[in-house]
């Protein structure tokens, strides 16, 4: 049995254009979580992932830090019911 769960998160900082997206991609992968992350035309980034709860609260937790060279100054996340997504994707 799993205890799958989802969130949806906005993370604010500088995190356009210093590789959040595609990091976000390897991490979420390497916690096998799915869904999505993507631009927003504001400067934020958008993420929707799904899988186990323990794996979701790492993702968040690195979410908040972030690679290198962002700056992360505010992560809002919203608990939601997961979608059934197959894959975690970079959205444009």
């Amino acid at each position: 049995m799993t205890d799958k769960k989802a969130f949806f998160a906005c993370v604010r900082g500088k995190v356009q254009g210093v590789g959040f997206r595609y990091s976000a991609l390897r991490e979420a992968e390497r916690l096998r979580l799915k869904g999505f992350v993507r631009n927003v035309s504001n400067g934020d980034v958008e993420v929707w992932a799904e899988g186990i709860a323990e794996k979701l609260a790492i993702f968040q937790k690195w979410l908040k830090k972030g690679p290198a060279l962002c700056r992360v100054d505010s992560v809002d996340i919203e608990e939601t019911n997961p979608r059934s997504y197959t894959s975690f994707t970079v959205e444009p």
